[in-house]
């Protein structure tokens, strides 16, 4: 997809239309183009406005990334008070972060969708083949977007799922109330994504100036998703997930690299381990990239130094595990970093994380002494890259079926030892949960959408994986060497809640707009 062509469209749209202030209002940005005078051409922007929560930072830039940093994956890596509320579980709603940006963006989306599921069966003037793109991805972003909110905020019981809006819903009727259990949301997800996929092309089918644009099997993957969530109320669906997954498997279309560190390397955007992504550009996309390096860059380019690694997350990758490497800097590792070597917490010696790690993962970009302007954005408050940041990939695709299978009590070895094989490791035989449950862990750590903070609590963890203190090291140097790694507390034990915690508090602002909406129990 060309998408820097695409993101100047996001921005004619944006400031050609008004906006929104009620909740769940019909027109996100003002009533969008009609589709029944638009031509095959035309009718090309209205999908790309559907794109447009990929170049927020409020959802692909930080956004959830806040709610992931709860995880004992993660830590907050500079001082910053609402930050540090939702990691403790106090927040009540202010998420005066940019997680706030989530909620009013996807209902934003959805009430876009609707509308073009409502126009496109009757713009006569359109071809078949653009009209069926149309309902295709209107049907492919509306069940995203109601995925993307419903595993936060909603359950089978005491708070119920998230308000549905559907183009059948009428405009005096729009303020509806929450459904009695986030099942309604998965099973109307599922239903919008196959759809979706009865109507979208195959990747390879995508010409290459319009990649990015969605396919069968991001649909096929995002259905085994939800089906995944939903398991953890009506355990059927785990059959689902194997039937979801098994789709994507049998067509053929997608393999694992041979290298986990290739993953996060620009030339493999679109490589067969490719499902779905937050297309990015040195113009604008994800700034997670931007996000999550050194504060300050060295003063070489003014990163923000937030999400760092804990020891705890280091030490779950076992001896020979290649995933380790590509994913975390540890103190005396190298990497690149605008042209200059970087030692990490030896030369330069100061580092602002208080684990004295950082990522690794999405650094690549930031290699070369040329970058900035190249592959990385020339606006460091800005601080996209010319890497797409993964949402959905193939190695997710298999561990959701190992999942399921395991969880069934079948035999998950075959997905599971795929992934494992890649990473440097030996089989497993038997492979049980404690197994599957390390492997998501180790494989997709500060990604969007596989967050370990939503496993915790499907599995029943978070209770007793917050009850624990989180660590780093304190680096004691001797020169240009480390002397020694002393293991020192980061962040404190913390008091999770099952009965309040499993969800987030809904923004207070988006509960003021609205008669119906409901406040989760004890926020």
């Amino acid at each position: 997809m060309n998408k820097k062509y695409i993101f100047l469209v996001f921005v004619v749209i944006l400031f050609t239309l008004p906006s929104c202030k009620k909740f769940l209002e019909f027109e996100p940005y003002g009533q969008p183009v009609e589709l029944s005078n638009m031509t095959d051409g035309q009718a090309m922007q209205a999908i790309y406005a559907l794109y447009y929560w990929q170049y927020r930072e409020g959802t692909m830039g930080r956004g959830f990334m806040w709610f992931e940093n709860c995880s004992d994956n993660i830590i907050t890596g500079r001082t910053q008070a609402e930050a540090q509320n939702i990691k403790n579980f106090i927040d009540n709603g202010s998420n005066t972060r940019d997680v706030r940006d989530n909620w009013p963006q996807m209902y934003q989306t959805i009430n876009y969708a609707n509308n073009l599921l409502k126009q496109a069966p009757k713009a006569t003037k359109l071809s078949e083949a653009v009209k069926n793109k149309v309902l295709g991805h209107a049907y492919f972003f509306r069940g995203f977007a109601y995925l993307w909110l419903a595993p936060w905020y909603g359950d089978n019981g005491p708070n119920g799922g998230i308000p549905i809006v559907t183009e059948k819903t009428p405009l005096d009727s729009i303020d509806v109330p929450r459904p009695p259990s986030v099942l309604d949301n998965y099973k109307m997800i599922i239903d919008d994504l196959q759809k979706a996929s009865d109507l979208l092309p195959w990747f390879d089918e995508i010409p290459e100036n319009e990649r990015g644009l969605m396919h069968k099997t991001a649909a096929w993957s995002l259905m085994a998703r939800a089906a995944l969530y939903a398991a953890q109320y009506d355990n059927s669906y785990y059959a689902k997930v194997v039937e979801y997954t098994n789709l994507v498997i049998n067509s053929g279309k997608h393999a694992l690299l041979s290298k986990y560190a290739d993953v996060f390397k620009i030339e493999n955007n679109w490589s067969k381990e490719y499902i779905m992504s937050v297309t990015s550009t040195e113009i604008d996309g994800s700034k997670l990239p931007g996000v999550i390096f050194q504060n300050g860059g060295f003063g070489y380019y003014n990163t923000w130094g937030y999400f760092q690694p804990t020891l705890e997350l280091y030490n779950a990758y076992a001896p020979g595990d290649t995933r380790r490497k590509a994913t975390i800097l540890a103190p005396g590792d190298t990497a690149q970093f605008i042209g200059r070597q970087i030692i990490w917490a030896v030369n330069p010696s100061s580092v602002s994380s208080p684990s004295a790690f950082t990522f690794r993962k999405y650094l690549e970009p930031f290699k070369d002494a040329d970058c900035v302007g190249k592959t990385v954005n020339p606006n460091s408050d800005n601080g996209t890259t010319d890497l797409n940041i993964p949402i959905v990939r193939y190695s997710d695709v298999l561990l959701m079926k190992a999942e399921a299978l395991i969880w069934q009590g079948q035999n998950g070895d075959q997905p599971l030892n795929q992934v494992r094989a890649r990473a440097g490791l030996a089989p497993k035989s038997n492979a049980g949960k404690e197994d599957l449950k390390n492997e998501r862990r180790c494989e997709f750590a500060l990604e969007f959408g596989v967050f370990r903070h939503l496993d915790l609590v499907r599995w029943g963890d978070a209770k007793a994986a917050y009850s624990k203190p989180l660590h780093g090291y304190k680096v004691n140097l001797s020169g240009n060497s480390i002397a020694s790694l002393d293991v020192i507390e980061v962040w404190p034990a913390r008091n999770f809640d099952p009965a309040k915690n499993h969800v987030f508090a809904i923004p207070n602002v988006e509960i003021a707009k609205s008669k119906n909406l409901k406040q989760n129990i004890g926020y």
